[in-house]
């Protein structure tokens, strides 16, 4: 209460930021049901890219659709145009 206090132009409450870390919060405890270590790693790798595509402004579903729809025939030089920060949906 005191930094708020002090100046004025921040926000009374962190609503914001609990809203972001919720479903992180929530999910901890059934992440520990999945499966093995591997499958954890699995689904970290899995949550950091629907993570990513939210950060870059992507649609998660729409992302991970187009890449694994392209993956199969993606070549593998030029992987990194899948990742979220350099995504572009593929055009018909």
């Amino acid at each position: 209460m005191t930094r708020y206090l002090g100046d004025g132009r921040l926000p009374i409450d962190n609503n914001w930021i609990e809203n972001q870390i919720r479903p992180i919060a929530l999910g901890r405890k059934n992440w520990l049901f999945a499966g093995s270590l591997r499958a954890g790693r699995r689904a970290a790798a899995v949550m950091s890219l629907v993570q990513s595509a939210k950060m870059n402004g992507h649609d998660p579903y729409a992302y991970l659709k187009d890449v694994l729809t392209r993956l199969p025939t993606h070549p593998n030089s030029r992987i990194e145009e899948l990742l979220p920060h350099r995504w572009q949906p593929e055009t018909a």
